[in-house]
Parts: structure tokens; C-alpha cells; sequence
């Protein structure tokens, strides 16, 4: 596998990403932007040390650093887009993953995310000598403050005043994140009362797994009921994504939250939508029924997004709680989705009330260890499989539709791993249909059947 995955750089400090290769990849980064770059990162432990090698590597190249410091990625992308004299970004973080675990997101002069061609140019620029400059054209490094534009920006795109008059509860859950310093900042500026779990920067020992899950949220579930709030938040490391949980207590899948959100999308203004192919149908039944367009594509955020830009979409996102509003900027911004979400409640209700009428569906999620030098094989091995009547996408792998649910093949492009997506409204269904295609990737590989 190459240097990059879908999201940027990542591995487990000192063990898969080291010192040098942050170095390495500094002086690519300065090499391939020039000019003036902007850093943030979240509180991971080994945060100062690959902030201190990437701006030494910068630096060393002839190219200048502006630190914002802790910051979620979201609001590094927004400050990268807004100053003239700035011409990318740098995130520093592994989002989702364990603590143990760091990386490297780049973001571009315009704020949206590095595509896959550009990644690929700086792998290629790390695989040689980079040659630095000399003593007098070394770059500099300066400080600013990215928070409280980017929160006066969220503000400015929602109905702050609904908000405010509706006197809403909300819990949020930081993740002892990147996103501490500007979530409780935008929900006091919007007037909510704000009850903040998590919430104090920690990279060795956050309060919750990272990854905002049902089974990681237990005890934002239980707050948000225990206070009457009329809402619980919770973000990832890195503050690009939000998943919530009903005034109820109920944890809301987050096909649900992107459909409820593309519905009121929709109501503002009709036109196209953006998912990746592993989204819920009942994605494409909400925007279908709102009068909307729906435009699958492949997985990951910075194809959702450049496929936004491609067909000018009015809002895209993933199941995982990631949202995109293009008024706001390209990119996946989990506080726009909690004040969108909050305008959404003052003006609609409880957010139980407005998701009870959609169906539900069943979604079983498997993998397969599976090498990286045999994912074509088997992806191949499934396509020979498929029959010529039946209607299918290649997209991103294989997703092959059924009268009653479908199935998606596809390789990781991160790990060694092979996944099997399966979706009914049946849940029997799902489950043995995810099975039997597990069950005959592994025979595949083991050579107990062939192709």
C-alpha cells in the first residue's frame, strides 16, 4: 500500500508514522504549496512532535507556518479558504482512531480536501531527496486564532434567533477532542444551554472511545434523558463529523440524520444530493420523496465533495455523520451539522417526531482479512458471479440490488480487509445474506473454490 489512504496519512506514532517521516513529508508539502501554510491538530500526545518535525520540514524548504493550534479540521479548512495569503493546511490527527494512532490531512488553498492526485504527487516528491534552502531563505512561523471566525460562520448560516427563542437542552460529547474549544463557544453564542461531557483536551486517556458509536455514547444517552435535553451531540477526534441521540435517549443511525437533514435541505431549495454507494436506501427514498436528485459515489469525503462541486449539489454526506454544506464550505463539518440540526428541531420539533415515519432498514456490516495483492482477485471472482438480468453498481467494488435489500463487495483501500455490506428492511435477511457472501470470500481465498 502507498503512503496515503482515504483520509490522508495515519499509523500508530513512532511505530508507522515516525519523526523523519513527518520531516519528509513537511518538506514535500512545502515543496508542492509554497507560500504560507496553515497547521492545526488535535490533542493526541504525540501532537507537538510531529507539528514540531512537518513545520521543521516546512520550513527547511523555504515555506512559512502559521500554527492555530488545537483546532478540529473543519475549522483548519475554513481558515485556509478565507486568508488570501495562505495556500494550504495541514491537519494533524487521526480523527476517529485510538489515541496510539496519528496522521496527516492536507487541505488545499480553497479549504476543500487534497484529492487522491494530489496525494499521490507527494507521496511520489516523499520518495526522493528533497533539497532544502539556503540558511537566509528558511521559512517563519507565526500564531493566529482559527476559533471564533469559524463559529461566527456557523452562526451566520443558521437561523440563530429560531434557535435562540426555542430555549433548547442540548448534551454534547467532545470527545476530549479537537472540537472543545469552539462546540461549547457556538452552542452559547446560539443561546443553548449546553450541559458539555468530555470536554476538557486529552490525548492519552479520553473519556469514550473516539469513534462516536451507539456502544460508546452510553453515557451521553443516559445524560440526555436524565436532564430532559432535547438533544444529545457527540463529535469524533477531529470535529468533521456529529451523530445524535433523541430527546429520548434514542442513539440515531446516522442514515437517519442524513436523510432528515437532505429533507430539510430540500425544503430550502430543490436539487441534487451526494452520498457514497454504501448509504442507506433510505437515503435515496427521502430525497426521492422531497422532489430531490440523489448522486451515489465512491466511498470517502473528498469524493463526495468534489462530486458535489461537479454537479452542484445542494448538500451531500456519509452514514457516519459526516455532513456537507456547500453554503458553508466543501467539506465535512460536524458543528454546521449540529447548529443545521438544532435549527432543524426549533422549527420542526422533537427529533424523534420528525425521523418516525421513515422506513427502516437493516444493515449488516462484515469484513474479511484479505491481502492487498488478492482484492482484485476477489472482487473479480464476484463479478463473474453476478447473472446478466440482475442490476448492479460498480462504483466503488460490486453492489448488486435485490427485490429486497442489496449487497456491496468492496476492497478497504486502508487495511487488509475485504467488505461485505448487506441491506434489507427484512433483518433476517440481511444477516444471512452478509453471511453467505462472507462465508464464499473466505472459501475463495483459502482455495476451496475457484474462480
Amino acid at each position: 500500500m502507498g503512503l496515503f489512504g482515504i483520509s490522508g496519512i495515519r499509523g500508530v506514532a513512532n511505530r508507522d508514522l515516525s519523526p523523519e517521516m513527518a520531516l519528509q513529508i513537511g518538506k514535500a508539502v512545502g515543496r508542492t504549496f509554497g507560500g504560507r501554510i496553515a497547521l492545526a491538530t488535535d490533542p493526541r500526545d504525540s501532537a507537538d512532535m510531529f507539528r514540531s518535525a512537518l513545520s521543521a520540514g516546512i520550513m527547511s524548504v523555504g515555506s512559512d507556518i502559521v500554527d492555530l493550534g488545537v483546532l478540529p479540521t473543519p475549522a483548519l479548512q475554513y481558515y485556509v479558504k478565507t486568508h488570501d495569503d495562505v495556500t494550504g493546511g495541514v491537519s494533524i490527527t487521526a480523527s476517529h482512531n485510538a489515541p496510539e494512532y496519528n496522521g496527516f490531512k492536507l487541505i488545499h488553498a480553497d479549504g476543500m480536501e487534497a484529492t487522491r492526485e494530489d496525494d499521490k504527487a507527494i507521496e511520489n516528491f516523499c520518495a526522493r531527496d528533497i533539497e532544502t534552502v539556503d540558511p537566509w531563505e528558511t521559512g517563519g512561523y507565526s500564531r493566529a486564532d482559527g476559533i471564533e471566525d469559524y463559529v461566527n460562520a456557523v452562526i451566520s448560516h443558521v437561523d440563530s434567533e429560531a434557535i435562540a427563542k426555542a430555549g433548547l437542552t442540548v448534551v454534547v460529547d467532545c470527545a476530549n477532542g479537537a472540537t472543545c474549544p469552539t462546540t461549547p463557544l457556538l452552542l452559547r453564542k446560539l443561546k443553548v444551554r449546553a450541559i458539555t461531557i468530555n470536554g476538557d483536551p486529552q490525548g492519552e486517556s479520553p473519556g469514550r472511545p473516539i469513534e462516536p458509536t451507539e456502544e460508546s455514547l452510553f453515557n451521553l444517552i443516559g445524560m440526555t434523558t436524565i436532564v430532559g435535553a432535547d438533544l444529545g451531540a457527540a463529535h469524533d477526534g477531529d470535529g468533521d463529523r456529529t451523530v445524535f441521540i433523541s430527546e429520548k435517549g434514542g442513539f440515531i443511525q446516522g442514515d437517519k440524520s442524513l436523510a432528515l437533514m437532505a429533507k430539510v435541505m430540500l425544503e430550502e431549495r430543490k436539487g441534487k444530493v451526494i452520498t457514497p454507494i454504501s448509504s442507506s436506501s433510505i437515503v435515496e427514498d427521502i430525497v426521492t420523496a422531497n422532489g430531490g436528485i440523489l448522486k451515489y459515489t465512491a466511498v470517502g469525503s473528498h469524493t463526495v465533495v468534489h462530486k458535489m462541486v461537479e454537479n452542484k449539489a445542494i448538500f451531500g454526506g456519509e452514514e457516519n455523520g459526516g455532513m456537507v454544506f456547500p453554503e458553508m464550505q466543501y467539506c465535512r463539518d460536524g458543528a454546521m451539522t449540529l447548529a443545521k440540526m438544532l435549527e432543524c428541531i426549533a422549527k420542526n420539533g422533537p427529533i424523534s417526531k420528525q425521523i418516525e415515519s421513515f422506513d427502516t432498514y437493516h444493515t449488516v456490516k462484515l469484513r474479511v482479512v484479505c491481502p492487498d495483492a488478492r482484492k482484485a482477485e476477489l472482487l473479480d471472482h464476484f463479478m463473474q458471479g453476478v447473472e446478466d438480468e440482475t442490476s448492479v453498481s460498480t462504483i466503488d467494488g460490486l453492489k448488486i440490488m435485490f427485490d429486497d435489500g442489496w449487497v456491496l463487495l468492496r476492497p478497504s483501500t486502508t487495511e487488509d480487509y475485504f467488505r461485505i455490506y448487506s441491506e434489507s428492511k427484512d433483518g433476517r435477511i440481511a444477516e444471512e445474506r452478509a453471511e453467505k457472501y462472507m462465508v464464499e470470500a473466505e472459501a475463495f481465498l483459502s482455495g476451496r473454490i475457484s474462480t
